[in-house]
């Protein structure tokens, strides 16, 4: 697995929007608040030529063009580190541009993003072998004080820190406006992490290389020619997988379908354990189904421990997670690391 080097001081940010760009509020202030920010800590900024855009569908442009900025930004080192500007909707859509043979043969840069960034951030370890960082878009870290999960995120991408730990409270409602753009997260919610199959019923210990994304990319992604999963998971055998993992759109009822889904193409193989995010859809039931049997069962039948409702992905606060390399993972009660060795 091919790691990129971090981010040195005054070297180089770059932005893309292979996603959704900033185009409107509250993320266009968010963006540029992040820009002001980072300059004043001496950086130097590149910003890509969709990340204002918003006259694509589900995305900042055309897929051609998202692709086109993508692969400037991976192989040309214009920057030493490349954080999206967005999640989105059909990103998806941008991979038949991306040239993934070019980006293996460059040298490696960070990329960093979540959601619908799970097309590279899980793609650029699966099929091109190098780390990425699932973690906070670009103008989460314009808002007007940083969440220790942003200052974790930004340590991660430039080498200060190899381990990072759980939050104690999460964000439900969001007070961030289009009149109140750089609002900080609303933390009102304790966590309460919830075990199903571990070494006991209030912890773990799980060593393993981590993959994993948003389930809503994920089941898009099963079975077309970008679906190297098998290929990866035959590669770190011996090391087995941990499997992080999180949804958006998803309710309870298209969770379960996605978990059967990936578990029925065989993704799972040399599985370690999972861990799940608190889901967008947190407390809802359907049909009798709520989030922890939507998850349990279809990946209990794995017997590995399963962690669920830690600090990943939609609901805020979220632990930045290198994707593609070997990690420790240990659980007890409400607390939990994740130390990258």
């Amino acid at each position: 697995m091919k790691i990129p080097g971090f981010l040195k001081d005054g070297g180089t940010i770059g932005f893309v929007a292979p996603s959704f760009g900033c185009n409107i509020e509250p993320y266009k202030s968010g963006f540029i608040s992040a820009q002001n920010k980072f300059k004043e800590m001496g950086y130097k900024l590149e910003i890509g030529s969709n990340c204002y855009e918003g006259c694509g569908i589900g995305i900042s442009n055309t897929p051609e063009k998202c692709g086109e900025e993508l692969n400037c930004f991976m192989t040309t080192k214009k920057a030493d580190v490349v954080i999206s500007c967005g999640g989105g909707e059909l990103m998806c859509e941008v991979l038949d541009y991306v040239n993934f043979n070019s980006i293996s043969r460059a040298e490696p840069v960070w990329y960093m993003g979540f959601s619908d960034n799970t097309n590279m951030t899980f793609l650029l370890p699966t099929i091109c072998d190098t780390a990425a960082i699932y973690a906070p878009c670009a103008p989460a870290f314009g808002m007007r004080t940083w969440h220790k999960s942003i200052q974790d995120a930004f340590d991660i991408i430039t080498g200060r820190i190899s381990e990072v730990h759980g939050y104690d409270m999460w964000e439900k409602e969001s007070l961030k406006t289009e009149e109140n753009p750089l609002e900080p997260y609303n933390i009102t919610e304790r966590k309460n992490l919830v075990y199903y199959n571990g070494n006991n019923s209030n912890g773990a210990d799980i060593s393993g290389r981590l993959i994993g994304g948003c389930l809503d990319c994920l089941g898009t992604l099963v079975g077309t020619k970008y679906d190297k999963v098998a290929e990866f998971n035959e590669k770190y055998k011996e090391d087995g997988i941990i499997w992080f993992l999180e949804a958006c759109d998803l309710n309870v009822m298209g969770i379960r379908r996605t978990l059967w889904q990936l578990a029925h193409a065989g993704w799972f193989e040399y599985v370690k354990g999972f861990l799940i995010g608190r889901p967008f859809c947190f407390g809802e039931e359907f049909l009798g189904l709520d989030q922890y049997r939507a998850v349990t069962g279809i990946l209990g039948d794995y017997n590995v421990p399963v962690i669920m409702d830690m600090d990943i992905g939609h609901l805020p606060p979220m632990m930045p997670l290198i994707t593609g390399v070997n990690v420790h993972v240990t659980a007890r009660g409400n607390e939990v690391y994740v130390k990258y060795n």
